[in-house]
């Protein structure tokens, strides 16, 4: 089943417990997956439903970041529609796996001892492999830790 079912089956129950905040947001992420099927012209990967996803938790997490600290019902309806979207989420990868996937990539290139110079090469290999799975900070900051 699709995320788009998902989420459409998560929003009629919403609908039918009258809970018009949660209703709110999983139409809005609907819609997010929805334009994103009609922009590509084809039914979406669950790869490319996973990058909507978390599209729309980084710019609720923008909105909620940039609202100022007095306006606190933006900041209230940014955390619930986080809250909503993260259960649609893939788990993100977490150090020790992206560490294996690093000395998986630095075997393939043979580099026994990387250096902040051999960086952009062990990240152009590496970012293929973990797009979608993981943080490109975390996975940016486990290499920066590993190359000093």
């Amino acid at each position: 089943m699709s995320k788009i079912d998902v989420v459409r089956a998560a929003m009629v129950e919403a609908m039918k417990a009258k809970d018009k905040a949660r209703k709110d947001s999983l139409s809005m992420l609907l819609s997010a997956l929805k334009n994103a099927q009609i922009d590509k012209r084809a039914d979406l990967t669950e790869d490319e439903e996973n990058a909507v996803v978390k599209k729309e938790i980084r710019q609720t997490q923008e909105t909620y970041d940039m609202a100022p600290a007095d306006r606190t019902d933006i900041r209230e309806e940014a955390a619930a529609r986080l809250a909503v979207y993260k259960e649609f989420a893939p788990e993100d990868m977490n150090v020790e796996q992206i560490t294996e996937v690093i000395k998986g990539v630095l075997a393939e290139l043979g580099i026994e001892k990387p250096t902040v110079a051999d960086k952009g090469k062990i990240m152009k290999v590496l970012m293929p492999k973990v797009k979608g799975k993981a943080d490109g900070k975390l996975v940016n900051q486990t290499l920066a830790d590993m190359t000093k």
